[in-house]
């Protein structure tokens, strides 16, 4: 089921060429780059949010197909954890390297703002990809997924495994994180409008699955009637299903877990996961590369770019689901 980024309409879709990452290249394009458009090629720089995602990864390649596309480069750096300390000294060290465009996806809606500012104010063209700022006045473009929806949709998906309502838990990454603080408030929203649910709120994992695993746990024991958790991002997913298996509640809580990476896949076909929100991070990516590269040529931008989600379950992860899953590799 693909969800439109238009709201919470619900329809079966086939395979979308948008997820289709065939061919994709290390490089792209040839060498150099201006900033004017000269017949070197652009040189765009990608700082993700965090190194091995495989999220990131796939929006890597959607970057680096539509580079190549046009003739561009494309370098590639992540932190090692969704931090902006981390992430900080990256764009620093962009910044240095003057590339004409920046896709960066901020670790914090403010730690990264000065960082960013300061790549703007260096007159690189800079693109918002799935996270965003307090300020994002600097980007020429912000493009993400429509992460409210993502939040109601898993929502949703917890309502029709559990018709008679009950507990719902949210495990999140950080708060201060626009795509995630989102996903959280889509799903409390859509919660708050059942009175059979009760909302126990969002607890923190820090993007780190065994510390999703032990929230999980200690909140079965705390509240065992618990029906249903939404793990807000992919390493939350992970942690969550654990915790759900180490409390024996496997099969009693249902788990809709936000992001389709390769692990998350298996724990779907397994049953551990009943459903996945996936975003489309390789048009999130395709997207981003052109907005950069209008911006360089002098021509308009779109200030938001909002994508879909499909929701992939066991019922469709062999067919139009599967379009869906993220990669691990170019």
């Amino acid at each position: 089921m693909k969800w439109s980024k238009k709201g919470l309409g619900i329809a079966v879709f086939g395979a979308s060429a948008a997820l289709v990452l065939a061919g994709c290249s290390s490089d792209g394009g040839n060498a150099g780059g201006s900033g004017e458009g000269s017949d070197e090629g652009y040189k765009i720089a990608f700082v993700q949010g965090v190194a091995g995602d495989e999220f990131y990864i796939s929006m890597e390649c959607g970057i680096k197909e539509a580079a190549e596309a046009a003739g561009a480069t494309v370098t590639v750096q992540g932190p090692e954890k969704f931090d902006p300390t981390l992430q900080k000294p990256l764009v620093d060290s962009v910044v240095a390297s003057k590339p004409d465009a920046l896709l960066v996806a901020p670790t914090d809606v403010t730690a990264m703002a000065a960082p960013i500012q300061a790549a703007a104010d260096a007159g690189i063209k800079v693109v918002l990809v799935d996270t965003t700022l307090d300020d994002p006045s600097m980007a020429v473009s912000q493009i993400s997924s429509d992460n409210e929806g993502g939040g109601a949709a898993a929502f949703e998906a917890i309502k029709e495994a559990h018709p008679d309502g009950g507990k719902v838990l949210v495990v999140s990454i950080d708060p201060g994180i626009s795509t995630s603080d989102a996903r959280a408030a889509g799903f409390e929203a859509a919660a708050a409008e059942d009175e059979n649910f009760e909302f126990l709120g969002i607890q923190y994992s820090h993007n780190e699955p065994a510390t999703a695993a032990e929230i999980v746990t200690a909140a079965l024991q705390k509240d065992p009637d618990i029906v249903g958790i939404f793990a807000a991002n992919l390493f939350a997913a992970e942690g969550t299903a654990t915790g759900v298996q180490q409390a024996g509640k496997t099969g009693d809580v249902t788990i809709v877990g936000f992001d389709a990476g390769p692990a998350q896949v298996e724990q779907l076909r397994a049953g551990v996961v009943q459903a996945l929100v996936a975003q489309e991070p390789a048009t999130i990516g395709k997207d981003g590369v052109e907005q950069a590269i209008a911006a360089l040529e002098g021509e308009s931008t779109e200030e938001k770019i909002q994508t879909g989600f499909t929701i992939i379950t066991q019922d469709n992860i062999d067919g139009e689901g599967a379009d869906a899953a993220y990669r691990s590799s170019c």
